[in-house]
């Protein structure tokens, strides 16, 4: 899953796409790259972000995916916890929905059953504005594996079928070093579950953290971020939300030719 935020503040590639045709041509590289879905996102989530409000969100997406959509055959995801988002880029084309607060907001459950595409339910403790500042678990692995069998369960009594539902941990929406370090080494257990997985490590602070050095920017952390899409699918993640993608993808299909011939 490549990475599209057409957004002026995402923490990593916020700006870079300035117009629709500009992040067409950039999602028509990742897709040439190997990317087999491009995750349009219209709202930053980065730590301390706020909303920009349901009108923007859908000035950012829409005519992207819209283009996109006339343009290539690739799957679209939508990044968006908006209701009357996933409604109109559905409606323009979108394949999948990439929900951060798993349908948690006022209709977004049922705009998610009418849509009748796949939806990735994601557990944030907070919201952007408050989830780094102080994140607690008493069992970071089992309290957030409770959470998406609850929005599971919610989900299927809303009438979306559970052949459509993909689980996301949610690596760095409200958790510290050592809560995404324990939701990747146990990362069997939402496998485990029966639903598929996606994990999003791509690029995020943790790296710089591991690296023991807390100045290295996003665009610096590509060998942190192979390392961890590496893991994940390792561990079983069967999608891996990256900004970097025919770098993941050369990494990933070196390990298959690797395996392949053992």
């Amino acid at each position: 899953m490549g990475v599209l935020n057409v957004t002026p503040d995402s923490f990593s590639d916020g700006g870079a796409y300035p117009t629709p045709q500009s992040a067409v041509a950039a999602a028509l590289a990742m897709a040439t790259a190997g990317a087999q879905i491009i995750d349009v996102g219209g709202e930053s989530t980065r730590p301390g972000s706020g909303s920009p409000g349901v009108a923007t969100e859908l000035s950012r997406v829409i005519p992207v995916i819209t283009e996109l959509r006339r343009v290539s055959s690739v799957l679209i995801s939508v990044d968006t916890s908006e209701p009357d988002v996933m409604r109109a880029a559905v409606a323009a084309g979108a394949d999948m929905l990439n929900d951060v607060r798993a349908l948690t907001r006022p209709g977004a459950l049922a705009a998610a059953a009418e849509a009748g595409v796949p939806v990735s339910l994601m557990h944030m403790q907070g919201t952007p504005e408050t989830m780094q500042q102080r994140p607690h678990y008493r069992d970071v692995v089992g309290e957030v594996l409770a959470f998406l069998r609850e929005r599971v369960a919610g989900c299927v009594a809303a009438g979306i079928p559970p052949d459509s539902l993909i689980l996301d941990p949610g690596f760095g929406f409200g958790k510290n070093l050592e809560h995404n370090l324990a939701l990747l080494r146990h990362l069997d257990v939402f496998v485990a579950e029966g639903l598929p997985v996606l994990a999003g490590l791509s690029r995020k602070g943790l790296i710089s953290q591991l690296a023991g050095d807390p100045q290295v920017p996003a665009s610096g952390r590509l060998g942190g971020s192979l390392a961890l899409a590496l893991q994940a699918r390792a561990s079983g993640a069967r999608i891996v939300r990256v900004h970097d993608v025919l770098p993941t993808v050369q990494a990933f299909r070196i390990m298959d030719a690797i395996e392949n011939n053992s």
